[in-house]
């Protein structure tokens, strides 16, 4: 975890995390500012590549650093005509995916604008947590890594945002790291999502255990209900990662889906071969048919949760993430 959790202060404990009402963040200062570090990189005047970034390493050092060396996999071992080569071979290359990325993202104050409003509820609900003060912009591999959280900066890979009809998602190569039921998610407005989920799990990191599949149900149901609360505007398929009609069809079958858990005396299970079905990313649920999205547990335990919290409607954010799930599921008797 990156910092440690505080206490909440008054103001948190006095408005319900139940409340239907979105609170009044208006008056919160953020004080963020976006770096386009993909501008930089991409820059066709460079002609002294490690000049450049040494340059350009003013302001975001350890970016720089982490960008040749994970995003890029730069070994620092190999000589500096060989680095240098290989840098320019990556902007030669994704000099495409650059020009898609200055036509999407020419004016990018729109995307900034919703991730501050994203951090004015963080520092609502938890104003002990340390806010990035940065946004840094970048393009690296499309089969790569995406959007990530860092000491002080929300990272966003725009090479991940370009359109989920974008050629590049097409090919082979991302296909293999990113299947279409992942890629369609590769638009410019899951950019904040992204940027608030990666915050979500650095306030409440996931724990690998052994615990049984209600268990980590609702644990994904929890991490759900307080991203709803950060991104209170969003439409909620995109928080669940569906489509649409995916969430309309989820809600219609509520029952249904609930009956595949109950029949298949699932709760209990703790195969981990089997949780992954319901609980990670999925091109589908195999016994709900075809048009049944992958991941329905978590959509499952999102119910859960939102009912533990109509009948507890005093439950703060904080006491229901550290409130154990055994606790949540029997407390509600979850029946659809």
């Amino acid at each position: 975890m990156r910092i440690s959790i505080a206490l909440f202060t008054l103001c948190a404990f006095l408005f319900s995390c139940s409340s239907n009402k979105i609170p009044d963040v208006s008056n919160i200062k953020i004080n963020i500012t976006t770096e386009r570090f993909e501008k930089d990189i991409f820059d066709t005047t460079t002609s002294n590549l490690f000049a450049y970034l040494k340059h350009i390493n003013t302001n975001s050092p350890a970016f720089v650093d982490n960008y040749l060396g994970k995003i890029l996999t730069v070994d620092p071992a190999w000589p500096a005509d060989t680095i240098a080569a290989y840098v320019n071979g990556f902007i030669k290359a994704y000099r495409p995916v650059y020009d898609s990325a200055e036509k999407i993202f020419s004016n990018f104050s729109p995307y900034e604008e919703e991730i501050e409003r994203g951090l004015q509820f963080v520092k609502f609900y938890f104003p002990a947590y340390r806010i990035p003060t940065k946004i840094i912009t970048y393009i690296g591999p499309a089969d790569g890594y995406g959007d990530i959280l860092a000491e002080d900066a929300l990272i966003v890979g725009l090479q991940h945002h370009l359109g989920k009809n974008n050629p590049l998602y097409k090919t082979t190569l991302v296909q293999e790291t990113y299947p279409q039921y992942i890629s369609r998610r590769f638009e410019p407005d899951y950019i904040a999502i992204n940027c608030i989920k990666n915050i979500v799990n650095d306030l409440y990191p996931e724990k690998e255990d052994d615990k049984p599949l209600i268990h980590e149900m609702i644990e994904k149901g929890k991490r759900l209900y307080l991203l709803s609360k950060l991104l209170p505007e969003t439409d909620e398929y995109k928080l669940m990662g569906f489509t649409s009609e995916q969430m309309k069809d989820s809600y219609a079958h509520e029952a249904v889906i609930w009956d595949l858990f109950i029949k298949n005396s699932l709760l209990q299970v703790t195969d981990k071969n089997i949780l992954k079905n319901y609980i990670d990313e999925g091109p589908k649920t195999q016994e709900l048919g075809e048009g049944a999205p992958g991941n329905i547990g978590s959509f499952v335990g999102w119910q859960v949760v939102k009912k533990y919290i109509q009948k507890k409607p005093v439950t703060t954010l904080q006491q229901l993430m550290n409130t154990d799930s055994e606790i949540i599921f029997q407390e509600v008797k979850y029946k659809p």
